[in-house]
Order: structure tokens, then C-alpha cells, then sequence
């Protein structure tokens, strides 16, 4: 009978490339993770802050009265469908066409910015839902790009429903205000189901710059964009079910 004689030879160590390859795939797994998790876990449950809202207080001096978090959540049908028109109409007008990024209204941006001073975005409701949700404000290649990144998550797993009904709620309408229902209650001391459109043309046009242009008295600025954006609502067209509340 054949006796089956182990061998010895000690297996060869891995080499430095398979290493690297190795340590590479499980950074790759673990961004992935936390990533993807979040977006996954706020495509049902609201968001209770945003980084911005922390780097604010931060930048109060750690005012005790400033907000940290989102006090007050509407539903997409309980928003006055002015203002959803209205946000539509002055931030994003093909929102509804788009998968996360306008791309004509990307190349028109380039080609200006490459002969003005005054430098001219092309955010979609998508992009800037991405970046208040998850990331921070300042304008380097990083931050473009997990913007970028974060878009195609939220396109990709949240309908268009859900990103224009996050992007209400967190988004900065003034100096410590965040979401529709802080800032209709400041400004016009109601609720979001209830504004009129010109008051939502004029919410609309101060998302640009809120904390400097959302004064009582509006500049001449404003009242231009809010004039523009009353217009444009005119050719929002909105879901059935969103429709209802006129």
C-alpha cells in the first residue's frame, strides 16, 4: 500500500503586487460601504442634519440657538406645488429629463466662465441635494468629484420624488434657516402648503446667496430673479400627484 508523504516546501509568500491588489479591493469594498449605505438608508429615512448645518454652527461661534438639525419635515404633498415650481423653474428646469447632470448646461457654463469674471453654475436639484446631504460646500476637485459620485447614487437608487422632497427640506434659505417649513415660517409666518407664487418666486431667487440676499426689503437683484422665476413657472410641468394641491 502507497503511503502518501506530505510535503514540506513552505508556499511561496505573495507577492507585493498581489498585496497591494488585495489591500486596494478591501479600501475599494469599504468606500463602497460607507457610501453607498447612507444613500441607501436616506432614500427612506429623512436626513436629521447636514454637514452644512454643523459647519455653520461651527462658524456662529457654537451659538447655542443656531439650528443642528432639521426640526420640522414636509412631505412632497403637503408643499404649496408653487414652490416646487418655483425652485424647478430658477434651479433646474430639466429636472425631470436628467439622470443627475444637465450636460448642455454644463458646456454653456465652461465656455462663459472661460471669457467672464462672473462665474456661472449649472448645479442640478440632484447635485446640490448631493452635496447639502453629504458632503461640504467649498469648491475643490475633491469635493466636485465625490459630488459627482454622490449624484449618481442618489439617481441611481432614489426616485425623482424623493430628491426633490430631501432637497426642500435641508436646503439653506437664509442665516440659521433650513428646509421650506423654517422658511416659510420665518418669512411669511406659514406653512409651505399654503404660499402664494409670488412668494415662492421670491424663496426661489434668494437660494443662490441666502444669507446675504434674503432681507426684508429685497434688492433690485431679487426682484428681477423672483420676476424671471414667475415667469418660468408657467412651464413647469409637475407629476399628477403633485398637481392636486394648486
Amino acid at each position: 500500500m502507497a503511503v502518501k508523504v506530505k510535503s514540506h516546501q513552505k508556499s511561496r509568500p505573495r507577492s507585493f503586487g498581489s498585496r497591494l491588489i488585495r489591500v486596494l479591493r478591501n479600501v475599494l469594498l469599504l468606500f463602497l460601504a460607507i457610501t453607498i449605505l447612507p444613500v441607501l438608508l436616506y432614500s427612506v429615512v429623512n436626513p436629521p442634519f447636514t454637514p452644512l448645518m454643523w459647519i455653520r454652527w461651527v462658524e456662529s461661534g457654537y451659538e447655542s440657538s443656531y439650528p443642528r438639525s432639521i426640526k420640522q419635515w414636509i412631505p412632497l404633498e403637503e408643499t404649496s406645488p408653487h414652490l416646487l415650481k418655483a425652485v424647478i423653474g430658477a434651479e433646474d428646469q430639466k429636472f425631470f429629463q436628467h439622470k443627475g447632470f444637465d450636460w448642455e448646461a454644463l458646456e454653456k457654463a465652461i465656455q462663459h466662465n472661460k471669457t467672464s469674471k462672473k462665474t456661472l453654475g449649472a448645479s442640478t436639484i440632484s447635485m446640490q441635494t448631493a452635496r447639502n446631504v453629504f458632503l461640504w460646500q467649498s469648491r475643490t476637485w475633491l469635493r466636485k468629484g465625490l459630488e459627482a459620485y454622490y449624484t449618481f447614487l442618489i439617481e441611481t437608487f432614489w426616485s425623482k420624488k424623493r430628491i426633490l422632497e430631501v432637497y426642500v427640506n435641508v436646503i439653506e434659505w437664509g442665516n440659521g434657516v433650513f428646509g421650506c417649513a423654517a422658511a416659510t415660517e420665518k418669512y411669511f409666518h406659514r406653512s409651505p402648503k399654503s404660499i402664494s407664487p409670488i412668494e415662492s418666486a421670491w424663496l426661489a431667487a434668494v437660494l443662490p446667496n441666502p444669507r446675504k440676499w434674503a432681507r426684508p426689503i429685497p434688492s433690485k437683484r431679487v426682484e428681477r430673479r423672483q420676476a424671471r422665476i414667475l415667469k418660468a413657472m408657467g412651464g413647469v410641468k409637475l407629476p399628477l400627484h403633485l398637481q392636486s394641491k394648486t
